[in-house]
């Protein structure tokens, strides 16, 4: 939305906060002493004071300009961001996608940490056009809370800036909302929008996959920005028996429980890229909200079925703890997480040892987890066979 309410980045709204609040820009607390009577008193009475909306704007021009590419062809200030094409591309096909970080924000809130939020926002996106074989080219953010803070807004966009730069794309414009009543105080709202570009013949949609790819994982960082609500849910019920120290040092995650479970949703979209240029990839899978049955059989045409093996690879140990506190079993771990795994690649068998090879030399994680068959009428789309690798 643009108007009093809230401005496009290309013209942050911004609201003071009190000299009193974590974080305060000491300008901003001596303004506040014998300020001049804001120029729309009500308003500002209501939780919105228009006088110090520009405050946060040479801030924000600082984060986000070092995002920028040679594509974009506005520059902050303007209403909306303008973009073209690279000029790589001879028959570009744009892909678009929208994502939240979710009740992960929750956390965020209760811990009072902010600056890996931003880096998940961009994830969820991004990974979602890496999967089409789509390059993210620009990315826009949508921040609201009830009363600004800026040191909370600040961490939430440093961290946009930093996932925008992990994924190659410009932080290209976003808005900032006011919103007196909707948000508590401390919390934000963060959702995400992207657009990215791929060659209309190299599109990504699993319908060469065939029986006789093999899967391929690539680690996750953890939970990435899934799942939560059952996340939140064990923590308060561990709460009720026992006190839970989420900044204590913890030797089976090595590090701290707040650590772990704020840790941001990794991006895949340089690797998958680098691989699209060298090898064939027949579907890309993004592990998230549903896990390995939610996503998996989305990219699988007739005829086929996935068989997985949930013991080929490691997990993070954020996942023997929340499956031990939680008394939560592998079904449902696996129907509600990405257990380790945050991208699964089909790929043709011959190719899979030069994959692992240059993923792993790109710095990811990356273990053959499964295959594709052929699939009978009456057989579900997904099949879990643990050890099946370990027996190969």
């Amino acid at each position: 939305m643009t108007g009093p309410m809230g401005l496009p980045y290309l013209c942050r709204v911004s609201i003071p906060t009190r000299s009193d609040e974590a974080g305060a820009d000491p300008s901003s607390a001596a303004e506040s002493q014998g300020a001049a009577e804001p120029s729309a008193p009500l308003y500002a009475r209501a939780g919105v004071d228009l006088d110090h909306d520009e405050a946060f704007i040479d801030e924000v021009k600082e984060i986000v300009r070092p995002t920028f590419r040679p594509e974009v062809l506005s520059s902050i200030g303007g209403f909306a961001g303008m973009f073209k094409a690279p000029d790589r591309y001879k028959e570009p096909i744009f892909v678009a996608a929208t994502d939240g970080v979710g009740t992960k924000l929750k956390l965020a809130a209760q811990i009072g940490r902010y600056d890996t939020i931003g880096i998940d926002c961009v994830a969820m996106v991004v990974n979602d056009l890496a999967v089409q074989g789509a390059e993210p080219v620009v990315f826009l953010d949508y921040i609201a809370m009830g009363k600004l803070d800026r040191n909370i807004a600040s961490q939430t966009l440093r961290g946009l800036a930093e996932g925008c730069k992990r994924a190659g794309c410009a932080l290209l414009g976003g808005e900032t909302a006011t919103m007196p009543g909707v948000y508590p105080e401390g919390e934000i709202e963060v959702v995400g929008f992207s657009v990215g570009v791929v060659e209309r013949d190299k599109v990504i949609d699993g319908s060469t996959i065939s029986d006789d790819d093999v899967l391929v994982g690539l680690a996750s960082s953890g939970f990435h920005s899934n799942g939560y609500s059952l996340v939140r849910q064990v923590l308060e019920d561990i709460g009720r028996t026992k006190p839970v120290d989420l900044f204590a040092e913890n030797p089976e995650l090595n590090s701290t429980l707040a650590s772990a479970l704020l840790a941001p949703t990794r991006i895949y979209v340089k690797p998958v890229l680098n691989l699209l240029r060298d090898f064939t990839v027949n579907g890309i899978v993004h592990v998230t909200g549903g896990g390995f049955a939610g996503n998996i059989p989305r990219i699988l045409p007739q005829g086929v079925r996935a068989r997985i093996d949930p013991d080929a690879w490691p997990r993070p140990g954020v996942y023997s703890w929340i499956e031990r506190e939680g008394g939560i079993p592998q079904s449902e771990l696996l129907r509600v997480f990405n257990c380790g795994i945050g991208l699964v690649l089909s790929v043709p068998r011959n190719q899979v040892e030069d994959i692992i090879h240059r993923l792993r030399g790109l710095g990811e994680r990356a273990y053959v987890i499964g295959e594709i068959e052929r699939r009978g009428p009456e057989e579900e789309a997904l099949l879990f066979d643990p050890g099946a690798q370990k027996s190969r």
